[in-house]
């Protein structure tokens, strides 16, 4: 029970239909639930995100849904308000959401509309949720941040311009976050997932000349399970990694160490 007693909220999290492919958000709320948090499941898709928290309240598990869009400010302020209404307290956020449709070209090609999108549910919303979630943690005494960006968010690649940028906004937000608070017992660390089968990219990663394009390049020679990436999430968020702040874990079998 690594999490025993913790309230976590995740954003991104209505994926974890315990029946069908779990996305990176849904498989961290299943596995924080199990190890002991009260977990706070947050999404735009409220049906899905609804179902999963009745799933996981089934099992015995505590948890709550509450509507979220992370480009909204107001929403934000209303997500942790609530969230702190309903259990006293918020030890955990982990900043999940995210998108990277539309962003499938190089510079040229893509459309401000496009580095809008990705600059707002990527980076803004990671901001946004820092910045509310924070204040609560300092009077808490502590609290752990993870932030979801990508191994593009570290080293270049082809296309997916603005997404790259915005992830690279989440890297560089956690380790200035990070400095900022850890003198409030405020831990912020960033995670990098490689090529990772998810509801989101399936419909991509599941043809079979992009699976081996990208598998190729990858030393372990296969893509992630959203559950191999939520495990590293929990060591991050539990206090096992108690001195462990302004870190970047890369979980991409291999990529980048090339």
């Amino acid at each position: 029970m690594r999490l025993e007693g913790k309230v976590a909220l995740i954003t991104g999290a209505a994926t974890g239909d315990r029946n069908a492919l779990m996305g990176i958000g849904g498989a961290t709320a299943w596995l924080f639930a199990r190890e002991g948090a009260r977990a706070v499941v947050t999404d735009i898709n409220d049906a899905l995100g609804k179902r999963t928290v009745q799933q996981m309240r089934e099992d015995g598990h505590d948890a709550t849904y509450i509507h979220l869009d992370v480009t909204r400010e107001s929403e934000w302020e209303q997500a942790v308000q609530a969230a702190v209404a309903t259990y006293g307290r918020l030890d955990i956020l982990v900043n999940c959401a995210g998108d990277a449709a539309g962003s499938e070209f190089p510079v040229e090609g893509t459309t401000r509309q496009a580095w809008d999108r990705m600059m707002d549910i990527n980076a803004k919303g990671t901001f946004l949720g820092m910045k509310h979630a924070i204040p609560h943690m300092k009077t808490n005494g502590g609290g752990a941040i993870v932030n979801v960006s990508s191994m593009h968010g570290i080293v270049g690649t082809f296309t997916v311009t603005a997404y790259q940028a915005a992830k690279g906004a989440v890297r560089i937000l956690s380790k200035a976050a990070a400095i900022q608070y850890a003198r409030d017992n405020v831990r912020v660390n960033s995670i990098h997932p490689g090529f990772t089968i998810t509801p989101l990219t399936a419909p991509m990663f599941t043809r079979p000349d992009i699976h081996a394009d990208r598998v190729a390049g990858v030393p372990m020679g296969r893509m992630a399970r959203a559950e191999e990436i939520a495990a590293a999430i929990l060591f991050l968020a539990s206090d096992e990694s108690s001195y462990v702040t302004g870190s970047e874990l890369v979980v991409d079998g291999g990529v980048i160490a090339q």
